[in-house]
């Protein structure tokens, strides 16, 4: 029965998933299309202007190669904003929607807890940023080639995989205040408000050093330290996903002794 939760979880998803699918590829292939053009100008002439702690920031320090490049143009803020804004709104679907449109009610008198439900959902929504997270991979592999970038399978594997665990944290965030509140708008707004607080706390702690200590409860540090396009996998990013199910987790037993509405 928990299966069949997961399935539906992961088949709402299809439409969703084939449009910012091929938004992700597209965004990825107009960016990388820039480079062969980019690297044939001066950039370290370029860079010279830049405030030291914007080129940290944004890891603009780097732009003279293709991994540097799409760190700073893509995966800076651009993909995690992307993959945030797709498990933010697919969370609150998958939860608060259903409640509000009445088919919650009709699943939960299934053989199965509560707390099994609200697992089996969020494992959806977590490999459904998943396939998000291998369309930027393929993509990304086929388009170094093209356009000169030479960025690895390994480094694409590591970019993905950093764009899947910030997605899923958000969308857990999501799942987690929609079981809570069982309020659609707020499902979205609470973790949008999270995402929102967090990159402004991350921005802070990169341009004044006595707000340094913020980057550590940014996930957007998690994301970006080091460049996503890089050779090793930083500790960090293994936060993002554990706070997701600590959330869900905690919201587990609120969702199991609340009302839900018919």
């Amino acid at each position: 029965m928990g299966t069949s939760v997961f399935i539906k979880s992961l088949g709402d998803q299809r439409r969703g998933l084939l449009g910012w699918g091929i938004g992700v590829a597209a965004t990825l292939v107009a960016m990388a299309a820039i480079w062969p053009s980019f690297s044939n100008a001066d950039i370290d002439a370029v860079l010279e202007n830049y405030p030291s702690e914007l080129l940290e920031a944004f890891n603009v320090h780097a732009m003279n190669t293709g991994t540097g490049f799409l760190n700073a143009e893509l995966f800076s803020i651009v993909l995690p904003v992307m993959f945030i804004v797709y498990a933010i709104g697919r969370g609150a679907r998958l939860v608060a929607g259903e409640e509000e449109a009445g088919i919650l009610e009709t699943i939960l008198t299934m053989p199965i807890p509560r707390s099994g439900v609200l697992v089996h959902k969020a494992g959806g929504l977590v490999v459904g940023v998943g396939i998000l997270g291998v369309v930027l991979a393929a993509t990304l592999a086929a388009a170094s080639p093209i356009f000169g970038m030479d960025v690895s399978l390994r480094a694409a594997g590591f970019a993905a995989l950093t764009q899947w665990f910030i997605g899923s944290e958000f969308g857990l965030l999501a799942i987690a205040a929609a079981a809570v509140t069982g309020r659609r708008a707020l499902a979205v707004g609470i973790p949008a408000g999270i995402a929102a607080a967090t990159y402004v706390a991350f921005l802070a702690a990169q341009l004044v050093d006595a707000l340094q200590w913020l980057r550590w409860i940014s996930p957007f540090h998690a994301a970006t330290t080091g460049g996503p396009l890089g050779s090793s996998l930083p500790w960090l990013v293994w936060t993002m996903p554990a706070v997701g199910v600590v959330a869900v987790a905690a919201a587990a037993p609120v969702f199991a002794r609340r009302d839900i509405a018919g």
